[in-house]
């Protein structure tokens, strides 16, 4: 990734494997979700990463500084968000996303890498940078296990943040369009299902990703 890559394109040039990037989610420009993650692969049709356990990252709490999932779901969205410092705990996860789709695909393993399902987390198109990517979640999830079977997930919060005046009724409908395009892909089993990624194992070498002071400067999205 050079200088006069950016220049040309008007985005950064592809990473490459090994990479350290950040992966960031975003509410109203600000940055309240961010992944410190290894590159697997950046190319014109996909790019995968990953997210290593034991990773320190920024995740979004509540204003007290309890998980958000402490309250009552009719009341998470009323109650506001600010950024803490969390490790990643549990096992590491794949992240997948191709270009223009409004949704990344995320692996999850349990012990033995045993693969315990897909996770389709709806989001906007990421938008590049030197650094990253930057997205907003949608709230609306779909998780698919590993004989194909789907459904959504997290419904209950969707209907919550709309109550809450965070989306409208418009806004959801396009979410579930969004989401039942995703589930048109997992019904066709096309990519990056049919890609073969629940073989992937991570590189031992690759240490584990740091997070950088000005972690949440200039995000690219509104």
């Amino acid at each position: 990734m050079t200088e006069a890559d950016e220049a040309q394109h008007g985005q950064p040039g592809a990473w490459a494997p090994g990479d350290q990037i950040l992966w960031r989610y975003l509410r109203h420009g600000r940055v309240l979700d961010c992944r410190p993650v290894t590159v697997v692969r950046d190319d014109p049709d996909q790019l995968a990463v990953w997210l290593a356990g034991g990773t320190r990252r920024v995740k979004p709490v509540l204003p007290d500084g309890s998980d958000i999932r402490t309250v009552p779901v009719d009341r998470r969205f009323r109650l506001g968000r600010i950024p803490a410092v969390q490790e990643w705990f549990g096992g590491g996860v794949l992240m997948l996303a191709r270009p223009g789709e409004p949704w990344s695909v995320w692996l999850f393993w349990g012990p033995d890498w045993r693969l315990n399902g897909w996770y389709v987390n709806l989001e906007r198109p990421r938008e590049r940078w030197s650094g990253g990517v930057d997205t907003e979640d949608l709230v609306l999830d779909v998780w698919v296990t590993p004989d194909r079977r789907w459904h959504f997930k997290d419904e209950d919060e969707l209907a919550a943040s709309r109550e809450a005046g965070r989306f409208t009724d418009a806004d959801v409908a396009d979410i579930y369009a969004i989401g039942h395009r995703a589930i048109a892909v997992v019904k066709a089993w096309g990519p990056p299902f049919s890609d073969g990624w629940e073989h992937f194992r991570p590189d031992p070498a690759w240490p584990l990703p740091d997070l950088p002071d000005g972690w949440d400067a200039e995000p690219r999205i509104a």
